[in-house]
């Protein structure tokens, strides 16, 4: 993932980007990128501080998918909109002859307009290494709505397509994929799935449930006893289709494999270090005399032992209160978004000049954090204005303001 850093001016937020060597400003992909103007690509200018070189990029009013997405799924919709955007900025690209391979996929470098489902990307002119499209898909492998079956089929095409192609599957195939996507409706499925699937009648209920190894005969079940040819042809597909279900579990466990696998490799560490810690990593065989030993014990016990002043575990919850004394939110350990979105906010507030999706509240070792979502009028904690997706702890009695929103921590 690129190495960014996130800047506040007076009216714009910035992701800056170092560039490893002073850039040549009159090479091509530099002279079309920073004059502008392309759909699709954020609007990037080239500086210079202390002599190294800096791109800046314009991500006033627009957020990351990996903060847009950390609670919600993606679903049908969104991937539809997302490659057909992609189509659009591709094209725009190659009219202008610039390199595709310099386009950044990681969710955190993809913005998206929340009033018009727009996306923006980062280009980096002449760029070296991975771009992140690897990434990106197994970010939609772990956050996409699996009820929806004919998506994750899709998805889990795209990430063995890619995985065996590379950027090849980008040209034209995965605009196939997502075209055909779109030509069943996510309730027609459902309905078409629900009609074709062979089924049980309970008299003492009305809804249809999948066929089941026969009761024992004092159960009140009525069963069809004959099977089509067609109904043969459609258990065979479910067949394939239970067969597909696997192999998606089976993708996502090898995505989590790496991560379990350093995970249990650091409990097993913590474990050893509290069993040393206690004395008890190794059964050591006793080289004392019973007379040493006896002594030993008399010494343990005239021995006064260090006990660790621990401070009690206080009631961390807290309340958000509003200008006028009215308990906005009662805090627990939940994470809490801020802003006038319905749907993207926990707390909305109704005002103008708060954002979409405006600021962040979060538990973390029993304290409270506050953290900007690179909203366009900023937020302020105890009147010192927070960096885009800047973090600030809270104590007891201090002020927020988010835009012209005043609030209080209680």
């Amino acid at each position: 993932m690129l190495e960014t850093e996130y800047i506040k001016s007076l009216q714009c937020n910035y992701e800056r980007l170092r560039l490893e060597e002073k850039p040549e400003e009159r090479r091509y992909q530099y002279c079309i990128v920073c004059r502008g103007g392309i759909t699709g690509l954020l609007p990037v200018s080239l500086r210079y501080i202390n002599g190294d070189a800096f791109l800046y990029y314009d991500i006033t009013s627009r957020q990351s998918l990996a903060q847009m997405y950390r609670k919600k799924t993606l679903g049908r919709q969104w991937l539809m909109d997302f490659v057909w955007n992609l189509r659009k900025i591709r094209q725009e690209m190659n009219r202008f002859l610039l390199e595709e391979h310099n386009l950044i996929w990681y969710p955190e470098q993809i913005y998206q307009d929340l009033g018009e489902h727009v996306f923006s990307f980062l280009y980096v002119p002449y760029l070296e290494g991975e771009n992140g499209f690897m990434q990106l898909l197994e970010f939609m492998v772990e956050r996409a709505d699996y009820e929806d079956e004919a998506l994750i089929a899709v998805i889990y095409r795209m990430y063995e397509q890619y995985e065996q192609h590379g950027e090849v599957y980008l040209q034209e195939q995965i605009y196939e994929d997502i075209r055909e996507l779109d030509q069943t409706a996510p309730e027609h499925s459902q309905a078409l799935k629900q009609a074709k699937e062979p089924a049980m009648i309970r008299r003492d209920t009305l809804h249809l449930e999948k066929r089941s190894p026969k009761p024992a005969p004092d159960e009140d079940w009525e069963y069809e006893e004959e099977e089509t040819e067609e109904e043969e042809e459609d258990s065979g597909r479910e067949d394939a289709a239970s067969g597909e279900s696997r192999e998606k579990k089976g993708l996502l466990a090898f995505l989590d494999s790496s991560r379990r696998k350093n995970r249990e490799t650091r409990e097993k560490y913590r474990e050893l270090q509290q069993k040393m810690l206690d004395g008890a990593s190794v059964a050591e065989e006793s080289f004392y005399e019973p007379e040493e030993a006896e002594e030993e014990e008399e010494r343990e016990e005239v021995r006064t032992v260090y006990m660790e002043t621990v401070a009690e575990r206080k009631d961390t919850m807290r309340r958000l209160y509003g200008e006028s004394g009215r308990v906005l939110w009662t805090l627990r350990d939940e994470e809490v978004v801020l802003g006038k979105r319905s749907g993207g906010a926990d707390v909305i507030l109704d005002d103008p000049s708060v954002s979409r999706m405006h600021a962040r509240i979060e538990s973390e070792g029993g304290f409270y954090y506050i953290e900007d979502l690179n909203s366009t009028n900023g937020t302020f904690h105890n009147g010192t204005r927070l960096s885009p997706y800047e973090r600030r702890k809270l104590q007891p009695e201090d002020e927020l303001r988010l835009g012209g929103a005043v609030l209080s921590f209680r």
